[in-house]
Parts: structure tokens; sequence; C-alpha cells
């Protein structure tokens, strides 16, 4: 079988934050700037330099070369502050942990993140919960990578072909997401689009944008593993 690269995102994909990510970003600008957030982050399928970016500008603050170096310390402190928040507020969505294992079981699949949190952000709200076990984190896709979104898969890709020695292709790179830019982002940086419908976008618009399949949730972990695995083998046949 060839390899496969599955990309989770993360929040309202594999975690529900509870609002604690916009406490992050409101708290990583007080850092920042030294003063609170007047105005909430807007975050669905953003980056964090695109989050942190627009909210500084709403501000009405001249983004500068030393906030664009600081920001990944600060959103790594802001969030570290709240981890017990996080376990207290949130929670790992229902089916995450059994649709990683399934996958982990399959022949070829190597599964990471693609998200706009800054890597250690990522791996501390995927720990939280217990879902970390199955994605390798090396071979991931992150808002510090990139501010935009798309450019993220192949930066996730030329990882994993680095460490594994496989060859992936945009039909063996599948991005699993909820809103319609994790679709686009998929799309446009070449991969495979499946979406689930936990977050602000329904199965219906997730297919209207592309997605190759869609699902209500995770809770049934065999559509999961029946679309990767007919993308898989579809890729054999190619």
């Amino acid at each position: 079988m060839p390899a496969v690269l599955v990309l989770w995102d993360v929040d309202h994909t594999l975690i529900e934050n509870g609002g604690v990510s916009k406490e992050t970003y409101a708290g990583a600008f007080e850092l920042l700037t030294g003063r609170p957030a007047e105005h909430r982050a807007e975050t669905d399928g953003r980056t964090d330099l695109e989050i942190m970016t627009n909210l500084l500008t709403r501000h009405g603050v001249e983004v500068t070369a030393s906030h664009l170096t600081r920001l990944p310390e600060v959103l790594q402190a802001a969030l570290a502050t709240r981890r017990e928040r996080l376990l207290e507020l949130g929670h790992g969505l229902p089916g995450a942990r059994e649709a990683i294992t399934a996958l982990s079981g399959a022949p070829g699949v190597v599964q990471s993140v693609l998200t706009g949190n800054i890597q250690p952000n990522a791996f501390v709200k995927v720990a939280t919960f217990e879902l970390h076990h199955g994605l390798d984190f090396e071979v991931g896709g992150y808002g510090s990578d990139d501010i935009v979104r798309a450019n993220l898969v192949e930066v996730a890709r030329k990882r994993a072909r680095t460490k594994y020695g496989v060859d992936l292709q945009p039909f063996t790179t599948i991005l699993i997401g909820d809103t319609i830019r994790d679709v686009q982002a998929a799309l446009n940086g070449g991969a495979v689009a499946i979406g689930v419908a936990t977050g602000p976008n329904t199965v219906a618009e997730l297919l209207a944008e592309g997605a190759e399949v869609a699902l209500p949730d995770l809770v049934d972990t065999a559509p999961l593993v029946h679309a990767v695995s007919a993308i898989q083998a579809r890729a054999t046949a190619a």
C-alpha cells in the first residue's frame, strides 16, 4: 500500500477548547503590548500569525518585526498558564481517540496535525485530552511555519518525506478538518479534504466547498477509515 499522510486539524476537529483559545490570544496580546485586549480574536481556520496580526491591527497597533519575533513566545506562555482551564472547560471530541487509533493500525498511514496553532500549543491542546498518541508532531504543519494555511500542507509533506523516506503526493495527503477554510487549505495546498461537521460548517457546506467526504462527527469510526482506505486504494490503482 502507498504511504498516506493524514493531517488532523486540532480545534473543533479533535478537541473543543471551551473558549480558552480566544483567552489565549487575548493573553498573548497583553503580554505583547502591555495592555488588555478590547476585541476578541477572529479564529476559525486561521493561523496564529494571521490571528495575532489581525488582532494587533484591530487595536491600532502597527505590527513590527519585533512583534512577529515574539509571537511564538507569548502564545506559548499564554496557553501554558491556561492549561488547567483548558482541561476544565474543554474536552476531546467524541470518537477522536478511536479514529486516531483505528488509522494508526492501517498499513502505510502516517498521522500528524495541520493547524493554525504554533507547534507547542498544538501539542498542549491535544495532549491535555490524551489524544497525542499515534500523532507524529515532528511532521506536522503549524501556524508558526507560515501565515497562509494552505502552505502548511507542503511543509508537513516535506517533513514526512524527509523523516520516513516515502513518496507523498497530493492524492496521498489527506487533511481532516471542520471548516471550509480547512477544505480550502487542503485543495489550495494540494491535498484531499475530508470534512467533519463538528465546527461552524455543515456537511453540505463542506461538500460544496470541495471536501471529498464529509462526516457529521467522528463518533462512528468506520466511515472515516473507509474514506482513507478508498483514497489509498485509488492511489494504488493510479
